[in-house]
């Protein structure tokens, strides 16, 4: 018994001690960027250089380490640059590849956990990147594609395309950042330029939002804490039941 108090009374001052470190991490990782109390705006600057360049489009993989990687398309389609932002505080450049690319392209879906339809702006040809090295994705063509509709997915068994044509034009909009946790004072309101597309990283309520001048994440650092508490305490729960 006396085992079993010992062992309750430890885990319940780890879970005290994670509590301090996790809100430690996040009150310090507000430091360099422009913030509130509740939410806080990260520039192109404060990101590693490949997020300071203009991007065609961007999307997110969940890769099968548990990392979260962010693919960001530069240089008309032939450059394909690699962030981990699996911890928003701690965005961290993860390389590029060349591809063999026509031109500039959009990602269309998701097909399965290790591949992703693309479709070229100029034509509407679709191909596939291939993500089975995360680190070292490859582009390839289908032969014998013939439709140039919207797609939908088959789970990881493969792809339909309708012959209902869609529409691929992506204008910039301006957006206007603003922090409402605060109901007596709205007046936090950060703009951001240009605004080529948008993605939202749920599990950390992260936004990302690719621009002409770079991308721009805003983060929830509430919802950055809630989630490194839950990995943890899980971690502590599959502990325990193991031992």
């Amino acid at each position: 018994m006396k085992e079993n108090l010992n062992g309750g009374l430890s885990k319940c001052l780890r879970r005290a001690a994670i509590a301090s470190v996790v809100g430690a991490i996040v009150a310090g990782s507000a430091a360099y960027a422009r913030s509130s109390s509740n939410l806080i705006i990260v520039s192109p600057t404060d990101l590693p250089e490949a997020a300071r360049q203009t991007g065609e489009a961007m999307f997110l993989h969940n890769a099968v380490d548990g990392r979260t990687l962010l693919y960001i398309e530069h240089n008309h389609g032939n450059e394909l640059a690699i962030l981990d932002v699996t911890d928003p505080g701690h965005v961290r450049a993860g390389g590029s590849v060349q591809l063999d690319a026509t031109g500039p392209f959009d990602f269309v879906s998701s097909l399965g956990k290790r591949a992703e339809l693309v479709r070229f702006r100029q034509g509407q040809v679709d191909a596939v990147l291939d993500l089975h090295a995360a680190q070292a994705p490859t582009l390839r063509t289908i032969q014998g594609l013939t439709l140039q509709g919207p797609a939908m997915p088959l789970g990881d068994d493969g792809f339909t395309v309708s012959s209902q044509i869609a529409e691929d034009m992506r204008p910039t909009q301006d957006y206007q950042v603003v922090d409402t946790a605060k109901s007596r004072d709205l007046t936090r309101v950060f703009d951001v330029k240009q605004v080529r597309e948008e993605l939202t990283k749920s599990d950390t309520g992260t936004t990302f939002l690719l621009t002409e001048g770079g991308l721009y994440l805003i983060r929830r650092p509430a919802v950055e804490t809630d989630k490194k508490l839950r990995d943890l305490d899980r971690e502590l729960n599959y502990g325990g039941n193991g031992g």
